[in-house]
């Protein structure tokens, strides 16, 4: 892992679900740029000190140096956006495998060139798009497939948080101290980056459907600010299928509220990330049907990511420990079923999709492509 140390929620995500999912297990890294930091988080989770390295180029060094079957496989990279391109760009150059969080890059010629690297090199790269792997979501994918939706003909989806409002409303120390609120380190978008393209990610998985083109109203809430903390993004599909995506962190009292739902022309699905093992479907003159993980019903990719009976509720790192099985499969070699994990493409229409929205909001809420 590079990143992730003390006190990163994310790094803690990702070691317990890569260790959940019974594949990994977590050897060294490089934990803080700080390498004091970095060696003393390692000594506390009791990794091997000669495995945990200053920076990049000594990882590479140090592993590559070691026979094939003893270095390290997969790198997870949790750091902060604008470091991702330079460290998976070394790590795929000498073959490593790769787990990045998202966003993949800070724009989409970085990004394209990754996806070059990663077909060019064979290797197993994902993207840490985490809400695919709940069964539920693979669910629902599956009833979209099977047509049992009719016609789609509207696609919403809401991100809320509320959690910069205790950092906006605070004094002006406080705000630069936040990287997320930092073009230079967290790209051209903070809230529409950080969580309006999971919501974007999630309807492109769930219907198999490309977003076209896309008109954005960003908000920055506050003068000093320069990334939008709030929006509204309007989407076109085909003919005749539209749909919004709605994503705020200056949403009060709000927690982690992302919710989908897909809606057609004989019946509706909906999603709530919140309550994770129900996925509701409407139709006209039928009672509400309500779907839950850990029942022969469900889809066998929906199936493959239940480790428990039904009726025991899994979250956020079962999640992430799906996918991380899916990169396993992968690595091995071993046949995958399509959607297991988020792959560099996600990775490159992510960042279309970010700064699709920026060029709209900068030219007066306008229109805009999203390249295919």
């Amino acid at each position: 892992m590079i990143g992730g140390g003390t006190g990163a929620f994310i790094g803690d995500t990702h070691r317990k679900s890569a260790l959940s999912s019974g594949q990994f297990e977590l050897i060294g890294g490089i934990f803080s740029s700080d390498n004091c930091r970095s060696l003393e988080f390692a000594r506390k989770e009791g990794f091997d000190l000669r495995r945990c390295y200053k920076n990049v180029e000594e990882l590479i060094a140090g592993e590559t140096a070691l026979p094939e079957e003893e270095r390290m496989q997969l790198i997870a990279v949790v750091t902060p956006n604008a470091s991702h391109f330079p460290i998976i760009k070394e790590l795929i150059a000498h073959q490593f495998h790769v787990m990045c969080e998202k966003p993949m890059t800070l724009n989409v010629d970085e990004a394209k060139v990754i996806e070059d690297l990663v077909r060019d090199n064979d290797i197993t790269f994902a993207l840490a798009h985490t809400y695919t792997g709940y069964p539920m979501v693979r669910q629902m994918r599956a009833l979209v497939e099977k047509g049992l939706l009719g016609e789609i003909q509207r696609i919403d989806a809401q991100y809320y948080q509320g959690w910069i409002n205790s950092i906006i409303h605070g004094n002006d120390t406080r705000i630069k101290g936040v990287w997320r609120l930092n073009p230079e380190v967290a790209g051209a978008s903070c809230c529409m980056g950080d969580i309006g393209v999971h919501a974007f990610n999630l309807i492109e998985y769930i219907t198999g459907f490309n977003v076209k083109e896309v008109l954005a109203d960003l908000n920055t809430i506050r003068e000093d600010i320069t990334l939008d903390l709030d929006g509204t993004v309007l989407l076109r599909f085909k003919e005749k299928l539209k749909g919004v995506i709605r994503a705020t962190q200056v949403a009060g009292g709000v927690e982690n509220d992302l919710t989908i739902g897909i809606y057609g022309s004989k019946a509706s699905l909906k999603w709530s990330q919140e309550n994770p093992n129900h996925l509701c479907m409407t139709a006209e003159n039928e009672p509400a049907r309500i779907y839950k993980p850990g029942n022969s019903y469900n889809s066998d990719l929906c199936e493959m990511g239940q480790t428990m009976p039904a009726g025991h509720p899994e979250g956020i790192y079962e999640a992430l420990a799906n996918i991380y099985k899916g990169i396993a499969k992968s690595i091995r070699k071993e046949q995958l079923t399509h959607g297991e994990f988020p792959t560099v493409q996600d990775g490159v229409r992510g960042m279309q999709f970010i700064h699709a929205v920026i060029k709209s909001n900068r030219t007066n809420n306008t229109w805009v492509n999203i390249e295919n």
